[in-house]
């Protein structure tokens, strides 16, 4: 399955840490299941389903088929539970394990699209604030108030 997911990334142009991201899993985590330590568990699966909902369950799951083919008419849910569980011995191993950590080009950005934003700040003076009335309180419990004249 491995393979397959790898084909995936390569089809989408992502590296391992874009694939992680998009799936929501950590980039240990598909590291580890490219290197052969761990197999996908049916959680990863159902986030890659997730992310691309054009994929063929059954491609993913045992290479039958088409990558992009359709499934027909049952809720992805439906058909993971329905499917049995993939068979170990089974699994292409067509693709070293050398070629799952190559990264894809990283290009510099393209700094003379963007458009140039201007920033203009404008003060507004605001009146300063005026004493409208003071209390003193004494410590036998009363008070005074005294508001100023205007």
């Amino acid at each position: 399955m491995k393979d397959r997911i790898y084909s995936i990334m390569q089809k989408e142009g992502l590296t391992n840490a874009e694939f992680a991201d998009k799936i929501g899993i950590s980039t240990s985590s598909l590291s580890h299941i490219f290197s052969g330590r761990n197999k996908p568990s049916l959680d990863v699966v159902m986030r890659i389903q997730k992310a691309y909902p054009s994929i063929n369950l059954n491609w993913l799951l045992y290479g039958e088929g088409d990558m992009n083919q359709a499934l027909p008419s049952q809720p992805a849910g439906i058909q993971l539970v329905s499917q049995a569980p993939e068979n170990p011995e089974n699994t292409d191993l067509s693709l070293s394990d050398a070629d799952f950590r190559k990264q894809n080009c990283v290009y510099p950005p393209n700094y003379g699209s963007e458009a140039v934003v201007k920033e203009q700040i404008k003060y507004v003076e605001k009146p300063h604030p005026r004493i409208t009335e003071i209390r003193i309180f004494f410590d036998n419990g009363t008070y005074e108030v005294f508001k100023p004249d205007r």
